[in-house]
């Protein structure tokens, strides 16, 4: 395998799809598939670690996944609870910084109780960072954003007698979960989606404007460190225009 480390993306974003169709197809509960889901995101974790990718973001619960069955939606948070309390020596190891895109404060108590471990334990790590979309959605996200500027320009034009100021897209990025909260995470260069389908569902909607994308028939828990090194390669050969064009040899 030959990746141009020198074209290595910054952040590499994945879509973390077919848990539940991995399960159904050996007969399985979901649950299961979830669970083997989670070891290949641990693995995942580690490949791109020690490539040297100093962002990876992965869509771990959206907002519209609380629609499912209770008992899958508990099943999911317990192995969360799991995956911290065995992988979190190892993430402090490898100085990894954990960090949450979302609102997870309405998530079980244990669950949140492991995250809030997890990030005061890596908070001073200057590894990879590794950021979960924990009840997180795109919409919601620039929403909360907008509010958030409205709010702090409000009353602050409210003092001052005046107008409330424009708002620049800087303004936005600055209050999106990527933003100064944690740490001004750049735009992902590259998102990857497995199982076949090919849309973000609702995944960092305007971080992506940009974004390389990456497709794969794999369902999640059968996405291996190899194939991530491949789809890696590829991006490593793109030439990315960000909306120009490229000049052509003379």
């Amino acid at each position: 395998m030959n990746i141009d480390l020198s074209n290595l993306p910054a952040h590499v974003a994945i879509i973390m799809d077919g848990n539940g169709r991995w399960a159904k197809k050996r007969m399985l509960p979901r649950v299961v598939g979830h669970n083997a889901g989670m070891e290949a995101m641990k693995e995942i974790v580690r490949t791109a670690s020690d490539m040297g990718i100093k962002y990876l973001t992965v869509y771990a619960f959206s907002t519209e996944n609380w629609k499912r069955d209770l008992d899958e939606i508990s099943g999911i948070f317990g192995l969360l609870v799991k995956f911290v309390a065995r992988d979190l020596a190892e993430l402090h190891e490898k100085n990894v910084r954990v960090r949450i895109f979302g609102d997870y404060s309405v998530i079980p108590e244990d669950a949140r109780a492991s995250l809030d471990k997890t990030l005061l334990t890596t908070e001073k790590n200057t590894g990879m960072q590794f950021n979960i979309a924990l009840n997180y959605g795109g919409r919601a996200e620039i929403l909360r954003a907008v509010n958030r500027i409205i709010n702090e320009r409000f009353f602050d034009a409210l003092s001052k007698g005046d107008y409330i100021e424009e708002v620049s897209e800087e303004d936005i990025s600055r209050c999106l979960y990527s933003g100064e909260e944690n740490g001004d995470v750049p735009d992902p260069d590259l998102i990857i989606r497995t199982s076949g389908e090919e849309r973000l569902s609702n995944f960092l909607i305007w971080q992506s404007a940009y974004s390389e994308l990456a497709f794969t028939d794999t369902l999640w828990p059968d996405f291996s460190p190899q194939e991530f090194k491949s789809i890696i390669e590829s991006f490593c050969k793109r030439e990315r225009r960000f909306g120009g064009r490229i000049t052509e040899a003379k």
